[in-house]
């Protein structure tokens, strides 16, 4: 066991630390520690009776096209139909992959996603893959709308020769090409 000679395992000449301070000495405050917190709450005045208690966040204007309130819905109805015959990939990165390897019939974006730069990339790629593409105002409704239950910032309708759904697809592919011009 070696290692100290005094009773408590320590090297005989060390002190513990203890001795080194006086009883009357005080600490310093650390600068670089936080404030306490206080010991009562703030009183906030209740919202006005004409705010809304939940408001909308802002859409950005880099979010363009932005689809309307009833394409959105058409949209998250064949989204949530493709999710179910398996002809759809969620995320950015999966969105992304499917449009370099050309299986992606039209790309659907978030425009509620924080920073929205972080799936910009897609409409560039898909105007030069000439895959059309859209926004949606919710990403939590986009989530859903795929089956998930956590937010989805994009995702794909992939093709299939052989599905039910060629014919709504066509049809939600052109009215988002609508948009485009």
């Amino acid at each position: 066991m070696g290692g100290g000679g005094g009773p408590n395992g320590m090297a005989a000449g060390a002190a513990p630390a203890a001795e080194f301070r006086r009883k009357g000495d005080k600490t310093l405050p650390n600068p670089f520690s936080s404030p306490p917190p206080p010991t009562t709450k703030p009183h906030l005045p209740p919202p006005a009776a004409d705010e809304p208690q939940t408001k909308m966040a802002e859409v950005n204007p880099k979010a363009y096209p932005l689809a309307d309130s009833q394409l959105a819905q058409a949209i998250q109805e064949l989204v949530s139909q493709a999710a179910n015959y398996k002809q759809l990939k969620k995320g950015a990165n999966e969105a992304t992959k499917t449009l370099n390897r050309g299986i992606a019939e039209f790309v659907v974006m978030a425009a509620d996603a924080e920073p929205l730069e972080i799936l910009l990339h897609l409409p560039l790629l898909a105007e030069d893959k000439n895959v059309p593409y859209v926004f949606v105002p919710s990403k939590q409704a986009l989530g859903h709308a795929c089956g998930v239950t956590r937010p989805v910032i994009a995702c794909s309708v992939t093709s299939n020769e052989a599905s039910n759904l060629r014919d709504p697809i066509n049809n939600l592919k052109v009215a988002i090409e609508k948009l485009l011009i």
